[in-house]
């Protein structure tokens, strides 16, 4: 199938977003994760893909799952580092295994996205929209262009001081950690495991200068807002309407495809640490298996400059799919528009694409934003006036020569 007419209307497709994204921020309420905003919106792009897509299955499924969870464990972490200091004087063997439990939270709740102190939070319900638009034929291969509902909760720092504020914060608060580690370390070799740091010494003299930390220590307990979540006109109801839109661009058009199916998946709660992809995972185990199915999960379609083929997910851990990679890169660099080839690094969070990997599903993550954090990246910045055509219009023309190679029979 030959999707050119719809390449060229990249433009109109793209003001097509912005006007429905922008009608979602002015009608709905926030969208956090788990939130009744969250379900609104949900069920309304349910019924555009359904009246104006024409997809003849959609349906919206409910999760259980704890969303404050995701940025709770700062709270917890840190109050154990607070603790580890005084038993530098008493038994510094209590204060590595605070320090040691602190980390472990962080890197299990973020790093890895785990839900190791999930029940600790209160449970609330989110949702997840699945469409599909039926081929003419007989199916032999299938589709899926995923983005998520939800808007993340402010980084107040990031809003504050920007992306170098924010990470080296981050950073010195995480050096405060081990430089107290070291100092417990070196206690208990030199002086015993529940032998305390006496007055006077040097490790004494260093544990005080290490209240330097504290201030910054202190300030992680307010790196997210609960009380203020963005618009999240970009991320990502930029990624949800890239599907929305090919589809009522290939029904407006009159084109149905002979053997291929087209799908979309809206997760609910990506914010919250993939939880609604995880949960889509679960109740779809096994399914979907039957002809080649390939999933594009797309995050924050902003600038042009960044529009990334992510080979690498969740901090770096989770590696994509090449194949299916690498053809959006070809879509890309036969159509002129650049695209980079590149990852989510550590720190970097992740994408939905992340949770289908890990699941079997063949699946990459596109993102339209430098990693280095932009400073509308989880701000109130992040708004329908703050969006970009050109880079929605590329990524979309992208996508659309994917499917057409796809459709075509390419990396199958």
């Amino acid at each position: 199938m030959n999707l050119e007419a719809l390449i060229k209307d990249q433009a109109k497709s793209a003001q097509y977003m912005v006007d429905e994204i922008t009608h979602i921020i002015k009608t709905f309420e926030k969208r956090a994760p788990g939130s009744k905003g969250e379900f609104q919106a949900a069920e309304y792009m349910a019924e555009v893909l359904k009246n104006d897509c024409g997809c003849e299955t959609v349906y919206i499924e409910e999760f259980d799952e704890n969303p404050d969870s995701f940025f709770g464990w700062i709270w917890i972490t840190f109050t154990l580092m607070f603790l580890s200091i005084p038993f530098l004087f008493i038994a510094p063997v209590v204060s590595i295994l605070l320090i040691v439990a602190g980390w472990t939270l962080c890197i299990l709740q973020f790093g890895m996205y785990k839900k190791a102190i999930d029940k600790l939070f209160e449970k609330k319900v989110g949702h997840n929209v699945t469409a599909i638009k039926k081929c003419k034929g007989e199916v032999k291969r299938r589709i899926i262009f995923n983005g998520h509902i939800d808007a993340a909760w402010e980084w107040p720092v990031n809003y504050a001081l920007g992306g170098v504020g924010f990470e080296g914060h981050a950073v010195i608060s995480a050096l405060g950690t081990l430089y107290y580690l070291g100092i417990a370390s070196m206690q208990a070799i030199k002086g015993g495991l529940f032998k305390g740091i006496k007055p006077g010494t040097s490790l004494y003299k260093a544990a005080l200068k290490g209240l330097l930390f504290a201030p910054f220590w202190a300030g992680m307990y307010f790196m997210w807002n609960r009380n203020r979540v963005v618009d999240g006109a970009n991320d990502n109801l930029s990624g949800c309407y890239i599907g929305i839109a090919i589809l009522k661009a290939l029904r407006d058009n009159g084109i149905e495809l002979e053997n291929t199916e087209v799908g979309v998946i809206l997760n609910g709660s990506e914010e919250a640490g993939l939880r609604g992809s995880k949960a889509w995972c679960e109740a779809h185990k096994g399914e979907f298996q039957d002809v080649p199915t390939f999933i594009y999960s797309y995050d924050t379609i902003h600038d042009p400059k960044y529009l990334m083929a992510n080979y690498r997910d969740l901090n770096g851990t989770v590696k994509a799919d090449k194949d299916v990679t690498d053809l959006f890169v070809e879509a890309a660099e036969e159509l002129g528009i650049k695209c980079i080839k590149g990852w989510v690094p550590p720190l970097g969070g992740a994408t939905d694409n992340a949770a289908y990997t890990q699941a079997g599903f063949r699946s990459t993550g596109i993102t339209g934003l430098n990693h280095k954090l932009e400073d509308y990246y989880h701000t109130r910045r992040d708004t329908y006036d703050n969006m970009n055509l050109q880079g929605l219009g590329e990524c979309f023309a992208v996508s659309v020569k994917v499917l057409e190679k796809f459709d075509n029979g390419a990396k199958q």
